[in-house]
């Protein structure tokens, strides 16, 4: 049978095409590193969402290697955490509910984009080869706020990306001569092993204490300060381990010096 040259051009662009769709489609789903969503989530009471081993505490775990978790909870209008920070190099696995009603959880550049049903755990994981800035948004119309509901997700290199939390409990005030403390509650996020500083500055004073932690855990440090060196008056302070600040204001107030300055009579 002879076919005409066209009918072969016609032929040879279709199969081309079909080629290329394919190809398409095959890259979109695994060349980004990101697997199909399906029912592995499991299912979530919405009414107790904040009682949840997972949903109760959002934001970012870290599993092991360059292995990480990230808990979202979407609601009317708003994702909690709104804004998510991840290292370059990571795989990264999504867990996302909803509180109230259907959202969905779109993140603009890639293709994450799956429906967040009240009662269902929407499960997707992805690899973020390089860093990026990427808006999340919710493509399911959830009400009178929905324009309004975004969040942030940050892939940083990965020598950037910390994990490490400080908390601290100070007192507003002390007396010149006693004895007042500065606690520092250093906490490391990453499975591994953390050794860093904690430096407390007050006045012209500083205080080092080094930190070891193990992977997960948490080490509180004591500082003591010296309230007579400070003198009476208001002192700022600040606690810093790695890129966590926390400060304050101390102030000394002047002792009584054992003295009871006589009664005044003539």
């Amino acid at each position: 049978m002879n076919i005409h040259t066209y009918e072969k051009l016609w032929l040879a662009a279709a199969m081309v095409l079909i080629v290329g769709f394919i190809a398409t489609i095959t890259y979109g789903a695994v060349g980004p590193g990101v697997s199909m969503i399906d029912d592995d989530g499991g299912s979530i009471d919405p009414d107790a969402i904040s009682d949840h081993e997972r949903f109760g505490d959002t934001g970012v775990t870290h599993v092991g290697g360059n292995e990480y978790e990230v808990d979202v909870v979407a609601q009317a209008w708003s994702y909690s955490p709104g804004e998510i920070e991840v290292p370059a190099g990571s795989e990264v696995t999504f867990y996302v509910t909803s509180r109230d009603v259907t959202h969905s959880f779109s993140v603009v550049g890639t293709n994450i984009n799956t429906m967040v049903i009240p009662g269902e755990v929407s499960k997707m994981t992805v690899e973020f080869d390089e860093p990026g800035e990427y808006g999340i948004l919710c493509n399911e119309y959830c009400g009178e706020g929905h324009h309004n509901m975004e969040g942030k997700l940050t892939v940083v290199p990965e020598d950037e990306f910390d994990m490490t939390e400080l908390d601290v409990e100070a007192p507003d005030e002390a007396e010149a001569g006693n004895e007042t403390t500065i606690n520092a509650t250093v906490s490391d996020g990453m499975q591994t092993d953390l050794e860093t500083t904690a430096t407390l500055v007050i006045g012209d004073q500083r205080y080092d204490e080094d930190v070891a932690i193990e992977g997960a855990d948490s080490e509180t440090v004591e500082f003591a300060v010296d309230t007579e060196e400070l003198g009476a008056g208001d002192h700022d302070w600040a606690v810093i381990v790695d890129d966590e600040e926390e400060s304050g204001t101390l102030t000394v107030t002047e002792g009584d010096g054992g003295s009871d300055g006589g009664d005044g009579d003539a």
